[in-house]
């Protein structure tokens, strides 16, 4: 079978963008189409980035092979830029919940003056509480009533 020959499914996808001319173009906007999550996209944009650094290193490109390099340079920004943002969105997200626990650890060893076991063992319960209700509930209840209250979720 030849390449132009293959349906338009995404289990060809990877050998449609091999292809040449409108097979080649109509399997990149596809790629580009595909949703940022979709496990094949990440793969075939692997796969592309290596053929984008062998074609780059051939002396002889035909007009074709640039434009293709241009147009998988332009879609590997698009994976680059998507993955750098994700990674950011998870660092900040780390970072909030570090500086969460920080915050329980450091209010509960100044009201109750030390960081015991058995306090440690309740930090996990509280952080899933809202903001407003931690916050609250730490300022107001004893050490007691804290370890009472959620000492009993962490058995």
């Amino acid at each position: 079978m030849v390449i132009n020959q293959l349906p338009k499914t995404k289990e060809t996808l990877w050998l449609r963008i091999l292809g040449k001319g409108v097979v080649q173009e109509q399997a990149i906007d596809e790629l580009e189409a595909l949703p940022t999550e979709h496990p094949s996209r990440f793969e075939i944009l692997e796969l592309l980035r290596s053929l984008r650094a062998i074609l780059e290193l051939s002396q002889d490109l035909e007009q074709e092979d640039r434009d293709l390099i241009m147009r998988l340079s332009a879609i590997y920004e698009q994976r680059l830029a998507e993955a750098t943002e994700q990674g950011v969105q998870q660092g900040v997200q780390q970072g909030i919940q570090q500086g969460q626990r920080l915050f329980v650890e450091e209010l509960l060893k100044v009201r109750f003056g030390a960081l015991d076991e058995q306090l440690s063992a309740i930090i996990q319960p509280l952080l899933a509480l809202p903001p407003e209700q931690l916050t609250r509930l730490l300022l107001q209840l004893s050490r007691e009533e804290l370890l009472a209250r959620f000492g009993e979720q962490t058995q």
